[in-house]
């Protein structure tokens, strides 16, 4: 929720999501700005719909940030090993759902010349073990974003990389082990906020690379 903050602070409206509606309605009342909060499944067929009927009943989407996502098993498993079910859900939460999404958003998107913002990892272009279900969901995001550029040249369609960063979901990749070395989520924002001012070329975007001097 700490890009929902950063965007709100700059005025923008919302509709953001998320699974724990109790959680979602915390971070959504610390939000100082107009906010939509929905909860569900992006998996969901109507949930997918509600959100992008609430982004046009308050003018139409300039932006989507397909930020859904899940680990997978934890620990990890080696690719020899790993259980093939989970894996399925893994691709349809981390690939199939975000796709889904950019579908049904896409016609809006098109009339304001908006941006898609699809959040990826290292994982998806390095070979670490234990992240083979993960990290080759993300490479297939950032594929499917290269296509989607190609195909949508009036947008600007991100696969954006945060790099490793102190979640839950990093946690989960190391269960038991001490992640407090890594930057909370809040610390990328200003790189997040650069990006949509600047609006470069679409493209794959290290937001360590946009970091300013004043943001360290």
């Amino acid at each position: 929720m700490a890009l929902a903050h950063g965007l709100a602070a700059q005025g923008w409206r919302l509709v953001i999501d998320g699974r724990d509606a109790d959680a979602l309605a915390e971070a959504a009342a610390g939000i100082p700005h107009d906010v939509t909060a929905l909860a569900g499944d992006v998996t969901d067929p109507a949930h997918r719909a509600a959100l992008v009927e609430a982004a046009h009943r308050i003018g139409g989407a300039d932006l989507l940030v397909n930020n859904a996502g899940i680990l997978g098993p934890s620990p990890q498993p080696a690719l020899a090993d790993y259980p093939l079910d989970a894996l399925r859900e893994v691709y349809e939460v981390n690939v199939v759902a975000p796709l889904a999404l950019t579908q049904l958003a896409l016609p809006g998107l098109r009339v304001h010349k908006g941006a898609i913002v699809n959040v990826t990892s290292d994982a998806a272009v390095e070979g670490y073990t234990g992240w083979g279900g993960y990290g080759s969901a993300k490479a297939a995001v950032e594929q499917a974003s290269r296509v989607l550029a190609a195909e949508e040249p009036a947008l600007r369609v991100w696969w954006v990389d945060p790099g490793d960063l102190r979640t839950r979901m990093h946690q989960q990749a190391f269960p038991g082990e001490d992640i407090s070395d890594r930057p909370e989520p809040a610390t990328v924002v200003p790189a997040f906020l650069r990006l949509l001012a600047d609006r470069p070329p679409s493209g794959r975007i290290k937001l360590a690379d946009l970091f300013t001097p004043a943001d360290l």
